[in-house]
């Protein structure tokens, strides 16, 4: 099959041929429609991230399953699907909690392998990683039958994509991980593809007021449409500062890092309220670390500080409930997708990432 492949960290993918198995047992084969491109396949790209080399990254993707393996019940040939980056085994400690953010096979996200260990692809016989848990910038993806959950046939695969991570983890942070309330105070910094779904999470719980922080305009507008009452450009004013002024000296009731930067996890701390709460979301560098100052300030504030996979999202449970929500108009995934790509422009799509130039671009793949 083609696939975009990342041999060498910094530099640009390239469209290769490569090797893909077909399904074992429990797992399934999917031939990928569309392909969300996300900031950590960007991170990988460009060494934010170690990874293992040669590496097919891609994680936000919906398509077509074409071979199921023996002991597969759930799933078809011909069935449309969403793929997650978590497939959640409901039988691990963390599933049995009810905490599927936990599941032992998150675990796929950083060793960039199947639960069994095994990646299912190959070059000249060279084992090639399966990248943030799926590999979709491929033509095809071998997944356990959890990794694919069906959705009917008329929803548009193009759109639906974005459910696959920006949308199952913004959402999901509000409504899973911090399980906003009513009336609640919510600040967002960074309003890439999960940041806006945070927004959007925040109106579907009820909060009272939305403060938005981004330094690009474009997607502060957007993220208004969306349901932010207050904006913010982080280059003009102090975030901490503007969130106190906005809640007569309060603070937030929560505040999401939808970048994932150690400055804005510390900021969030500073800008809620005492027995607020705020949410690690975007996956921070691993070089940087949390100062939290005084330790008995914090103590004594009983402020909370959360981390966050996938919006603790049990996909086979969440994401008929989101599709369901877009179908009722509570939901806009289209506002996010800002531009549409072959394959063939994954590197123009990743430039466009990297200069913030639009929110989430979706890759036709086949």
């Amino acid at each position: 099959m083609k696939a975009a492949v990342l041999n060498t960290q910094g530099e640009a993918l390239a469209i290769e041929d490569i090797d893909i198995e077909h399904p074992r047992h429990g797992e399934v084969r999917v031939s990928v429609r569309n392909c969300g491109v996300c900031h950590s396949d960007l991170s990988i790209m460009d060494g934010v991230f170690p990874a293992e080399l040669p590496i097919v990254l891609g994680h936000e993707a919906s398509g077509v399953v074409e071979e199921v393996g023996e002991g597969v019940h759930a799933l078809a040939p011909g069935d449309h699907v969403i793929l997650s980056p978590v497939p959640a085994c409901g039988v691990c400690y963390g599933c049995l909690r009810g905490e599927p953010g936990t599941c032992a096979n998150v675990s796929g996200i950083q060793t960039n392998s199947l639960p069994d260990g095994r990646t299912g692809l190959a070059r000249g016989g060279e084992k090639v990683m399966r990248g943030v848990g799926v590999g979709a910038f491929a033509e095809m993806v071998v997944t356990p039958e959890s990794g694919a959950v069906k959705i009917d046939s008329e929803v548009p695969l193009d759109v639906v994509c974005v459910i696959g991570c920006a949308v199952q983890t913004g959402v999901g942070a509000v409504l899973n991980t911090a399980q906003v309330e009513e009336g609640a105070t919510v600040l967002v910094m960074g309003l890439g593809g999960v940041g806006l779904s945070i927004v959007q999470g925040a109106r579907l719980a009820g909060a009272a007021r939305v403060i938005v922080s981004d330094p690009i305009s474009e997607r502060r507008d957007v993220a208004a449409a969306m349901g932010a009452t207050d904006e913010i450009d982080p280059t003009k004013e102090d975030v901490i500062t503007r969130v106190h002024e906005l809640t007569n000296g309060i603070g937030a009731d929560y505040a999401f890092d939808a970048v994932g930067r150690a400055a804005l996890i510390e900021a969030g701390l500073w800008a809620t309220r005492s027995g607020g709460t705020t949410v690690c979301v975007g996956a921070a560098p691993i070089d940087e670390s949390i100062s939290f100052g005084p330790a008995a300030l914090f103590t004594m504030s009983e402020k909370k500080l959360m981390g966050c996979a996938l919006g603790g999202c049990q996909s086979r449970r969440d994401i008929p409930r989101l599709v369901a929500l877009w179908q009722a108009g509570r939901l806009d995934f289209e506002g996010l997708i800002t531009g549409r790509r072959p394959l063939s422009e994954i590197n123009e799509a990743a430039a466009d990432l990297r200069a913030g130039r639009g929110v989430r671009t979706v890759l036709q793949v086949s």
